[in-house]
């Protein structure tokens, strides 16, 4: 699963998870498996929304009756019971017309704090949460809406509906092989799952043998391994997190395995900011070393350093040379060119020396 955001001052954030951990590859590629002629991938709220193989849409048919069942966003429920005429007439719409963008619905009152989301639009969310219409492609990153039967496969659509116990077994197991060894509320975040019934999923989990109960050192709460989890003597990782990173965007976690506080300070005025904006943590090996708040400045051709932090317990040589080796692969995976260092953060001089060789 891969998180979508529409924050563009860096790449979209969908993009990065697989340069973190594939290197320099083609995005169109992405682009492909999710909005081309033959998409493998659908969009819908995982954990948040979210990019996902096709083959987990049954396990997201619970969400989308809960939809229709009133259960989404307060607001967004109660638009779906009082405009229902409304909304149906959205549908059909799309029905008639083919693929259409909110902007396609853009009439009526725009409501503060629904990011100023017309009537149109809200109608269209209720939809994609329920699950009966769902993104056909992208403009930029405007989503373009098609009902759900012309663009899933219809063998798909055609496999049976797991039961909602049945769906959640299946997630939980999908978020233990991504996480390798979580606590029970990490498990139940990885897909945004709901609280009630969640002791009973996991005790039946561990009774299957899908879960193994472990304790970490240093952890409050008891862990699940999963069965097939590697254990490694030693990670080769050298990697640059999105800060929607599935690694790490249960910040709860992240802390726990890391020992560093992760905060998305994109919303926190900028004189309060500690990090920056777009602040990427850096990972080398198994800890998070360095951070660094960055930019692609298109216009330019550059990608910039606007602030860059070496945590207190890392070796300030070996994080910057590798650092500079990374930033420098995705200057070029941007089709940018240099790589230009400001001045803010303990990290900054010692980075531009790595970068200029001097």
């Amino acid at each position: 699963m891969v998180q979508l955001d529409s924050v563009n001052v860096l790449t979209r954030s969908h993009y990065l998870p697989a340069f973190s951990r594939l290197g320099s590859y083609r995005r169109e590629h992405l682009e492909d498996l999710a909005w081309g002629a033959k998409p493998s991938l659908f969009e819908y709220w995982g954990h948040e929304a979210s990019l996902m193989p096709l083959a987990l849409q049954p396990l997201m048919r619970w969400r989308m009756a809960r939809a229709r069942e009133g259960e989404t966003w307060t607001g967004l429920a109660r638009f779906g019971r009082e405009r229902s005429d409304f909304i149906t007439a959205v549908r059909r719409r799309i029905e008639t017309e083919g693929p259409l963008t909110g902007g396609d619905f853009a009439s009526g009152p725009r409501v503060a704090g629904w990011w100023n989301w017309s009537d149109g639009k809200r109608a269209l969310e209720w939809l994609f949460w329920a699950g009966e219409v769902t993104t056909r492609t992208r403009r930029g990153f405007e989503r373009v809406y098609d009902l759900t039967e012309r663009v899933i496969p219809k063998a798909i659509l055609d496999l049976p509906t797991p039961t909602e116990a049945e769906a959640h077994r299946a997630l939980l197991r999908m978020a233990s092989r991504a996480l390798g060894v979580a606590t029970a509320g990490d498990l139940r975040d990885y897909y945004r799952l709901p609280a009630r019934g969640m002791a009973e999923r996991l005790a039946e989990l561990v009774e299957a043998g899908d879960l193994v109960p472990a304790k970490v050192e240093g952890w409050r709460q008891p862990a699940y391994l999963h069965p097939d989890a590697g254990r490694p003597r030693r990670s080769p990782a050298a990697a640059l997190l999105s800060p929607f990173d599935n690694l790490i965007w249960r910040r709860e976690r992240a802390e726990r395995l890391f020992g560093v506080r992760i905060r998305l300070e994109i919303y926190t005025p900028s004189h309060r900011r500690e990090h920056g904006y777009y602040v990427l943590p850096f990972l080398l090996g198994d800890a998070i070393v360095a951070r660094v708040d960055l930019k692609a400045d298109r216009k330019a051709g550059r990608l910039r350093v606007l602030a860059a932090h070496v945590e207190p317990d890392a070796a300030v040589e070996a994080t910057c040379e590798a650092l500079a080796a990374r930033l420098s692969d995705m200057a070029r995976w941007l089709s940018l060119g240099d790589v230009v260092v400001s001045d803010n953060g303990g990290l900054a001089a010692s980075l531009s020396r790595c970068l200029t060789g001097a």
